[in-house]
């Protein structure tokens, strides 16, 4: 009983960082699925579809981090970090609101925790952002 409960809290443990980590990368997440439906609708089928999918994810990550990281002036910096958050931060609080949902009975707590959740998982993109472009740099 004891083995089911440790492996219980590390699968929910993996769960949880596998829902971070795809919240940080929401905007090239998207952009990907958006490609792969596209590829697939138009019949390049499921392989060619996926192969697709991981191209245009990866590119867009990778344009947004090399854009970020050779733009000089403090307002476009701004609005491409801003570009690349805003669908973390977006993706952040509907995570926390679907964990918390059942947990907090209170209505207002619950949005203070997706806020700030939202917040934090918005601020982990951006330093996620940054941390590509330094290094590419």
């Amino acid at each position: 009983m004891t083995a089911m409960i440790v492996v219980t809290v590390m699968l929910i443990g993996m769960m949880c960082v596998l829902a971070y980590t795809l919240a940080i990368y929401a905007l090239p997440f998207t952009l990907a699925l958006a490609a792969t439906r596209f590829a697939y609708g138009t019949g390049a089928g499921w392989l060619g579809a996926g192969i697709v999918g991981l191209v245009a994810g990866a590119a867009s990550f990778g344009i947004l981090a090399f854009l970020f990281g050779t733009l000089r002036a403090p307002f476009p910096r701004i609005a491409l970090a801003l570009i690349f958050a805003a669908p973390a931060a977006v993706a952040g609080y509907a995570l926390v609101h679907g964990v918390t949902g059942e947990a907090v009975p209170s209505s207002v707590w619950r949005q203070l925790f997706c806020l700030a959740g939202g917040a934090l998982v918005g601020a982990a993109a951006v330093m996620r952002l940054a941390t590509s472009a330094g290094s590419q740099g």
